[in-house]
């Protein structure tokens, strides 16, 4: 079973010695000009490392899945960050079923790969503007992969002419997030690549969990 690393809970203040109030810092107004250059308190995102590490803990022991930690697994991102603190692959036996690859930056911050052509990034900024709270990316990447591993996930080209790669994320309960990513924008190798390998419908299948005595023994 999964379980979030706790954390204690840290109150940071802004110049007035005020307690900020992250995801609700700017009340609904336009935040000030300088903070969109201005990223502060890096610390508070130190969390969404040891998250991940609890998420491909939980992946290995409960999943029929490899899992493989080594640099160049970052190369599964399509935009690959410039320094790399930790990069894990977690692939399920069945191709139908969409591979996961974590990719830990020093920021720091969690990037990750879904599937075939598409990576979610924790935070997508971090700068004082965009104003994020840990715990709702946090919350937010567990339900990325826990949807991925339920087989809430699937990606599929647009009809032709295919200028498009587009995603869904639905969670039932939870909730349903769409995107979507120009394919000349990406490497041409890995469109032609998913062109062949996206399951039937680009619904990627559920994984297949471990028998209770596996699992025990892998734990």
């Amino acid at each position: 079973m999964y379980r979030r690393p706790v954390f204690p809970v840290e109150i940071f203040r802004d110049e007035q010695g005020d307690p900020i109030e992250y995801g609700n810092r700017w009340g609904g107004e336009s935040p000030p000009e300088d903070t969109y250059s201005r990223v502060s308190n890096l610390q508070r995102f130190a969390l969404l490392h040891a998250v991940a590490g609890a998420l491909i803990e939980w992946l290995q022991n409960a999943f029929d899945v490899t899992v493989e930690e080594t640099p160049s697994a970052a190369f599964d991102l399509l935009r690959v960050p410039d320094e790399v603190v930790r990069a894990v692959r977690v692939v399920p036996r069945e191709s139908t079923m969409a591979p996961l690859t974590f990719v830990l930056t020093p920021f720091p911050g969690v990037y990750l790969h879904a599937g075939s052509l598409h990576d979610f990034h924790f935070p997508v900024c971090g700068c004082d503007a965009c104003d994020d709270d840990v715990t709702s990316l946090a919350e937010e990447l567990e339900s990325t992969v826990r949807t991925v591993v339920s087989g809430g996930y699937s990606e599929r080209f647009d009809p032709w002419p295919e200028r498009w790669i587009e995603f869904q994320i639905d969670e039932p309960g939870v909730g349903m997030r769409r995107g979507r990513s120009r394919t000349e924008d990406l490497p041409d190798e890995r469109v032609e690549a998913a062109r062949t390998s996206l399951p039937p419908a680009g619904e990627w299948l559920p994984w297949q969990s471990l028998p209770p005595g596996e699992a025990d023994a892998v734990n």
